[in-house]
């Protein structure tokens, strides 16, 4: 675990108790997660409740977690850790010193008494309850006064069935005495027997009454505590959903009021860091107009603007983006050091192209019995679980790999760049935007058989060629290969991790993407983030990307940080958020990175920075003074009727699309995934589980060639792609498979001869 902030030790005091005060507040360190360790939080202890904030100013209006010491069982690890735990939850706390923890080890332990106490008190029969207890005493009371005076009947009847049973049973008795025929007798005998029955009958009624009555005296108290305790739950979730809603009105105002602003200097600022750094933008009064203000990378990725923005210029209406991006947002290619080709936002030539097909047939609104599924699961290997089409969206995970070429004029873009510095900043938009085909799409690609290829020739339309081709399939891995004619070429080897936790589930893609300019010989690598889709059980599916990227240039070893925010239901900034700074190679930044995965990206070039004061958690801050932002990359809107046809883009719509003269292997060929895309489900399934038997027999075929070669000492070359070869990279020095040639020639001469049948 990290043990980060260690040397702060004197910021992380607590604020001492007041004199007869029963609250306590200071910072401590709270484990978080594995990435980030523990972090500062500010700690409130309070009516024996401990409640956590980001930040002092979070006090007023957002509480990041409560835990009630009444139910908490404390605990200490060592010197300076504390664990507290209730009812499942579990917050593992790091004072800065000993003394430190043990002043709040006393303050917990006396609030958990105090909490204790008051909720025995609140049980007892006392008269100091509030007036919403003493009308639920009151009618618990009443009811108790009801059961009595209906036991008291039950009772009077009761004597009253004795004393006539008693009678009953004499009269037959004298009965019995008198003369009279053998079976006259026993029936008498029989109707005395029936009547001690009903008189013990009767009697074990009145005492099950009586027990029945017992009971409800007896825990009318619970009951009543477990009453309060829902009313305070309830008073506390009206609190906090009226706290939300304020959050919503004032962001609500702040958007309709921003327009009004941009002409002159804001007289409010616009989040919490911004009120902290107020000072050092009144000493910066000086400077120009046109600059906007950032706080470092370091400390934190939202960022504060202070710009006042000319009239004449168009203010970006995005302003609730967190303060992230502030003033004007002019679009990219305005820069005067970009060549004025550049003066489309799209990139997009205006040229005569194949007219390719706009949509697709609509999706079945077919329903999913999960327990079919799950009762044709029992007794099967894991391996050979046949998974519906109705999870699936009828494209293979090559297309979606080829998908992250949606945006590929920013890279034609970035090649004609003088500025590496610039030309990242573009790099860095491409590999954001390569996400924003994700927002909706929680249907999951086909898996690629071994050996299954992907075409996607533009090269007469956009300029390049793509080749994707499954390399392995356990791991299951992908080789990615791009050439293009306007100066560039990618290649990637992705393999695909996944963890199932409950709720969600993390995909994590690794290998590295490489990225060559021919002309400047600017060698990019970088990394995907972790994608996530929660509500796996129950909900409705949604996906969330979060992490890091770094993205290096390996020529003149300057990098790029970008951050993925992850949503929080507690957040104030906006969703999806994507933040990032772009450094020389010896550590200096000169871009500022801003918008989000599904929408934009924005750069702002740093002209200034300049060390700042101690920010709301005592660390020392950055500040970035730069132009108004410029737009790198926005996203194309979703075609019509997208969210009939599996929420494809434009492009694609296009990827499985019929195309003359493909390789055999081809994913546009794959019959399962065509036959889903034509709406006959049932039949696709048929088909996925044929191709996937047939996989797995061709599989067992080689595994016994293999042990047969062992067998006879002699060696077996094992599975070979058709079209990719390992080799050892010169940058990073790591192993992958990158594209051998020979493809777009045999495409030529349409000499397939050499592909495995898969299909």
């Amino acid at each position: 675990m990290s043990e980060q902030g260690k040397s702060s030790a004197s910021a992380a005091a607590a604020a001492p108790p007041a004199a007869g005060s029963d609250t306590h507040k200071g910072w401590l360190f709270k484990w978080t997660n594995y990435l980030k360790g523990y972090q500062r939080r500010w700690f409130v202890l309070s009516n024996g409740l401990l409640s956590y904030y980001r930040t002092q100013a979070e006090m007023a209006h957002t509480c990041r977690g409560t835990i009630n010491l009444a139910t908490t069982h404390i605990d200490t690890e060592d010197a300076c850790n504390i664990v507290l735990s209730s009812s499942g939850r579990t917050y593992h706390l790091k004072a800065s010193t000993e003394q430190e923890r043990q002043r709040w080890i006393t303050a917990l332990d006396l609030a958990r008494t105090k909490a204790i106490c008051m909720m025995n008190d609140q049980s007892d029969d006392s008269g100091d309850e509030d007036p919403g207890s003493q009308s639920d005493r009151s009618e618990i009371q009443g009811t108790l006064k009801i059961l009595i005076s209906k036991l008291d009947d039950l009772s009077t009847c009761n004597d009253l069935i004795a004393k006539h049973g008693a009678a009953l049973q004499r009269s037959l008795s004298e009965l019995e005495g008198l003369k009279v025929p053998v079976e006259g007798g026993e029936k008498i005998k029989a109707v005395n027997e029936r009547a001690t029955l009903f008189r013990i009958t009767s009697n074990a009624m009145i005492n099950a009454c009586r027990d029945f009555l017992d009971l409800a005296e007896t825990y009318s108290r619970r009951w009543q505590r477990a009453l309060q305790y829902e009313r305070e739950q309830r008073a506390h979730l009206e609190e906090t959903i009226e706290q939300l809603a304020k959050q919503h009105n004032s962001l609500e105002r702040a958007w309709r009021v921003a327009p009004t602003h941009s002409s002159s200097t804001p007289s409010a600022p616009t989040n919490k860091k911004e009120a902290n750094e107020r000072p050092l933008q009144g000493e910066a009064s000086d400077e120009d107009e046109d600059t906007e203000f950032f706080d470092a990378m370091e400390d934190s990725p939202a960022f504060i603007t202070v710009t006042a923005t000319d009239n004449t210029q168009h203010r970006r209406s995005q302003t609730s983006l967190s303060g992230a991006i502030g003033g004007n947002s002019y679009d990219w290619n305005q820069d005067d050091h970009m060549s004025p080709s550049y003066n489309d936002v799209s990139g997009k030539e205006l040229q005569p192209r194949r007219q390719r097909r706009t949509c697709v047939p609509d999706k079945p609104n077919y329903s999913l019995n999960l327990w079919s599924i799950m009762k044709n699961c029992i007794g099967k290997e894991l391996s050979k679980i046949p998974m519906p089409v109705n999870f699936n969206e009828p494209l293979s995970m090559l297309q979606r790999l080829t998908e992250d070429l949606e945006y590929h004029e920013l890279l034609d873009k970035a090649a004609r760049c003088d500025s590496s510095l610039e030309q990242m900043c573009l790099v860095a938009a491409f590999s954001v935007s390569s996400y924003s085909t994700t927002v909706y799409r929680t249907a999951k690609p086909f898996n690629p058989l071994l050996g299954e290829t992907y075409e996607l020739d533009r090269l007469e339309e956009f300029g390049y060629r793509s080749l994707c081709e499954q390399v392995s399939h356990h791991p299951p891995a992908a080789a990615h290969h791009v050439i293009s004619q306007r100066g560039w070429t990618l290649w990637q080897e992705i393999t695909i991790a996944s963890k199932f936790r409950g709720k969600y589930l993390s995909i994590m893609p690794l290998g590295a993407i490489h990225l060559l300019f021919h002309s400047s010989g600017n060698h990019y690598v970088w990394r995907k983030v972790t994608s996530t889709v929660h509500n796996i059980i129950v909900g409705k599916l949604w996906i969330d990307q979060s992490g890091e990227i770094e993205i290096v240039n390996h020529r003149t070893k300057e990098t790029c940080q970008l951050k993925f925010s992850p949503y929080s239901y507690f957040s104030r900034d906006v969703a999806r958020k994507v933040t990032g700074v772009v450094a020389d190679s010896g550590g200096q930044a000169h871009y500022i990175l801003s918008g989000t995965w599904d929408e934009k990206m924005e750069s702002a070039k740093i002209i200034q920075s300049s060390r700042g004061g101690s920010g709301s958690e005592g660390k020392q801050k950055t500040i970035y003074q730069t132009l108004p932002p410029k737009l790198l990359w926005k996203k194309y809107s979703l075609p019509e009727n997208a969210e009939n046809m599996y929420y494809f883009s434009a492009l694609a719509l296009t990827l499985n699309e019929q195309d003359d003269g493909v390789c055999l292997t081809d994913s546009r060929l794959r019959p399962d995934q065509r036959l889903m895309e034509d709406g006959q489900w049932d039949e696709a399934n048929s088909e996925k589980q044929r191709l996937e038997e047939k996989q797995r027999a061709v599989r067992r075929k080689r595994e016994a060639e293999a042990s047969d070669a062992q067998d006879e000492g002699r060696e077996f070359e094992g599975y070979q792609p058709q079209w990719f070869q390992q080799r050892r990279d010169s940058v990073t020095g790591e192993t992958n498979f990158v594209y051998k040639g020979g493809y777009w020639e045999a495409k030529e001469r349409q000499d397939w001869n050499m592909c495995p049948n898969i299909f």
